[in-house]
């Protein structure tokens, strides 16, 4: 279970968690890491699955909430069109982006060879943020074999965070971030439901983070504008349509500014939501097809799940980093370390 930011003495919200915490209490949802770590390489490559089928065949529900947009990932017009992801999610370093975007792509058509000739393109989802600071992105080191070793890796159960795949060499408010989970559980007609949130931390302004306790821990680090990016994917098994989806992913944003994130000038925040509750098949013959929606005054239950998962989530990949010397000689403390000296 994600307790890390928890045993260090920090509590979130009032919703109770999912039995691991982490956006895999989303039955089905599978997380892989590639990391690449080498000299003034700190990078690498996350993936997120939303089932172990053909998502090509069997496509699940999905929006996204472009918060700020200064980000180069892809895909995300095409979801926000057609209400659908159709490919695993790839997230990965700003130059890596047509990389793992071709390794998707050669992946579904392996999968599935009239891609292109007989039926439609596919549309694959990659995004990103610029771990610059503490690794040599001009080298352009992500390869398509580290997108297929993450999708290779990826698994059910508890989630690796911290210094791992995409979050290698990701910043968080003047910290070490990168890759962090939580999740909450609903109850709806007598059933438990999930909505988990896995983050790729590389935002905030150094000495601007607030703790929910009210702490604000300092990294003792020069003040620079807000110049990074957050991704946040938000997983539910709730039947939704897509216009109820979006409404709840938007609130993810309500997570981030808890924390004291004002969505700077410089920075791409973008969260990405989908529903598992049910798949749209891609040679569905038939006229009509039937969808289950939420009951819109239970609503509220989920924006507070989203908030909550996404402020814990955060916290949790700050926690579970530990201090890095990158690039150039750059460091970023870890506020695990932070936490510890504060008593």
């Amino acid at each position: 279970m994600s307790t890390i930011a928890r045993e260090l003495g920090i509590s979130f919200g009032t919703s109770p968690t999912g039995p691991l915490n982490a956006i895999t209490d989303v039955s089905g949802v599978a997380i892989g890491h590639r990391t690449i770590r080498s000299g003034d390489l700190n990078t690498g490559v996350s993936a997120v699955l939303p089932h172990g089928g053909n998502m090509y065949r069997n496509k699940v529900l999905a929006a996204c909430d472009v918060i700020n947009g200064f980000g180069k990932s892809t895909g995300l017009m095409q979801v926000d069109e057609l209400g659908s992801i159709e490919t695993p999610i790839l997230l990965t370093n700003t130059f890596g982006v047509g990389t793992c975007a071709n390794a998707l792509i050669r992946a579904a058509i392996l999968e599935n060879p009239d891609i292109g000739r007989e039926t439609s393109t596919v549309n694959p989802v990659v995004m990103e943020c610029n771990d610059g600071h503490l690794s040599d992105i001009q080298a352009l080191a992500v390869t398509e074999d580290d997108a297929r070793a993450a999708l290779a890796t990826a698994a059910s159960g508890p989630v690796a965070e911290g210094n791992v795949g995409a979050g290698t060499g990701m910043s968080c408010f003047g910290f070490k971030g990168g890759i962090g989970t939580a999740s909450r559980r609903i109850e709806l007609a007598g059933s438990a439901h999930h909505v988990g949130v896995l983050v790729l931390t590389n935002f905030g302004r150094a000495g601007d983070l607030v703790l929910p306790d009210g702490r604000r821990p300092d990294p003792r680090s020069r003040r620079e504008a807000e110049k990074g990016s957050v991704i946040v994917i938000l997983a539910t098994d709730i039947a939704m349509e897509h216009r109820q989806l979006k409404r709840v992913v938007r609130r993810c944003g309500a997570g981030l500014a808890r924390l004291g994130a004002y969505w700077g000038h410089g920075s791409g925040d973008i969260a990405l939501g989908f529903s598992t509750a049910r798949t749209f098949d891609h040679d569905e013959r038939a006229d009509f097809v039937s969808i289950s929606a939420l009951n819109e005054n239970r609503i509220d239950r989920l924006f507070r799940a989203a908030a909550e998962a996404t402020e814990e989530a955060v916290v949790n990949s700050m926690c579970a980093a530990e201090v890095m010397h990158g690039r150039a000689g750059h460091v970023r403390p870890s506020l695990a370390d932070w936490l510890r000296e504060q008593g």
